[in-house]
């Protein structure tokens, strides 16, 4: 790969998302050219959808949430999981984190959150990988939407479970279908715009909760 941040300049430009102005991203406006433009690029197909083009409604939410309450994160270590954009740890990051650190498995958004946390002149440390089963290093951590699938949930949840017995682990949900429907305890609700380039919908009800821990 060449240079990843010279790519996503060229097929993205920076803007906001609709419930985080404070916030500057690079994003793209639809899935479709960028999809292709990524394949293209990386000459390879079938790649995963470019997640780190879009602030996805649970990012938002979870963004939200910090920017209005930072005394939830303030002084505190983050972990942002399956970041994507990176949107929920910039804003971590603002509202004054002792570290932040965003987790991907996706070369590109690790490159992206790279990218937007330099736009908004503030420090997260790309983690690039699957952390799941590391030990707890973090006083909170934040996952958007990450229950879109079961195999996805099944391989998440039992070390967030986990995790949530030494830190407090929020979930963004905007109803997805494999939400497990006990051991959440939900504590904010959110009206996030969309667009149907990306959802069936031009809004998203995000309920945030907080995980219970296991046992």
């Amino acid at each position: 790969m060449n240079d990843p941040a010279a790519f996503l300049r060229a097929h993205t430009a920076p803007a906001a998302a609709p419930l985080v102005p404070e916030i500057t991203l690079h994003l793209a406006s639809e899935i479709t050219p960028i999809w292709q433009a990524t394949e293209d690029w990386l000459h390879r197909t079938s790649l995963a959808p470019p997640f780190w083009a879009f602030a996805w409604p649970g990012g938002q939410a979870l963004a939200r949430h910090v920017l209005d309450h930072p005394e939830t994160v303030a002084g505190r270590r983050v972990l942002d999981f399956a970041a994507g954009c990176g949107i929920a740890a910039i804003a971590c990051a603002q509202a004054g984190a002792a570290l932040v650190e965003a987790a991907e498995i996706d070369p590109m958004a690790i490159a992206a959150i790279a990218l937007n946390a330099a736009a908004n002149g503030v420090t997260v440390v790309p983690l690039a990988g699957d952390p799941v089963g590391a030990a707890c290093r973090w006083d909170v951590i934040l996952c958007g939407d990450v229950c879109y699938e079961a195999p996805m949930t099944r391989h998440i949840l039992p070390w967030l479970r986990g995790l949530a017995a030494e830190a407090d682990v929020w979930v963004a949900d905007p109803g997805r279908a494999y939400l497990p429907r006990d051991g959440m305890a939900a504590f904010a609700h959110y009206a996030v715009p969309t667009t149907t380039e990306l959802e069936d919908r031009t809004e998203r009800a995000v309920t945030l909760y907080r995980l219970l821990a296991a046992g």
